[in-house]
């Protein structure tokens, strides 16, 4: 497998003790079902909802606010967690997985990993500083590649795995996880929706719902 060497402490972070309402969520009919305007061109629009009583929607205001997120959801993960991340540049895929890592307690410095593939982070105690897997599949242009770098090892159970573009992997990804498509809605704010695969990740949507209103 393809791995950088984790660098120490990301800053920014956001505040542990922040418990704030994330954001206002938004039913289906009000985003999930339009296409979106982003500096005069159409953005790609949001999948068609099949399952729509377990996607959750929602509009995050800010950079710092999508850290705040991913952090909400990263407290709740376990080992053998899946993530992947879908939408166009600069739609904030990474800085969710920022806060994803600080919610499970790592200090690693958390950055796109466009040319290696794969970074490896470290989960903090509370997590049993589990590994967490962090890879981007911006350039994979045949799924087949994905053989090559061992990406299946990231997903096997022996921590958390967090994947960018991965629309890129065909159908190499399991069948059970929770995908995350984020959309641009201005040059600040995006939509976010949350699409579980499996009662897992059904289970864990619904928690993750009551802390950010909590």
């Amino acid at each position: 497998m393809i791995f950088a060497t984790p660098r120490r402490r990301y800053t920014p972070r956001a505040r542990a003790n922040d418990r704030r309402p994330l954001t206002t969520f938004h039913p289906l009919s009000v985003v999930g079902q339009r296409l979106l305007c982003y500096n005069g061109a159409m953005s790609k629009p949001l999948p068609t909802a099949v399952q729509s009583q377990h996607i959750l929607d929602f509009i995050s205001h800010s950079a710092a606010q999508t850290i705040r997120v991913g952090q909400r959801l990263g407290e709740l993960m376990r080992q053998g967690d899946l993530v992947v991340l879908l939408g166009d540049f600069g739609a904030g895929k990474t800085h969710l997985i920022k806060g994803i890592a600080q919610g499970l307690g790592s200090t690693d410095l958390v950055n796109s990993p466009s040319f290696v593939l794969i970074n490896e982070y470290r989960a903090g105690p509370r997590h049993a500083h589990m590994p967490i897997f962090h890879a981007d599949l911006y350039r994979i242009e045949d799924p087949d590649e994905l053989a090559s770098i061992g990406i299946e090892e990231s997903w096997s159970g022996i921590g958390v795995c967090l994947i960018e573009w991965a629309d890129q992997a065909g159908d190499w990804l399991p069948t059970e996880r929770l995908a995350i498509h984020l959309q641009h809605l201005s040059e600040t704010k995006r939509v976010l929706r949350f699409v579980p695969y499996g009662a897992r990740y059904q289970a864990l949507l619904a928690e993750f719902k009551k802390t950010a209103v909590a």
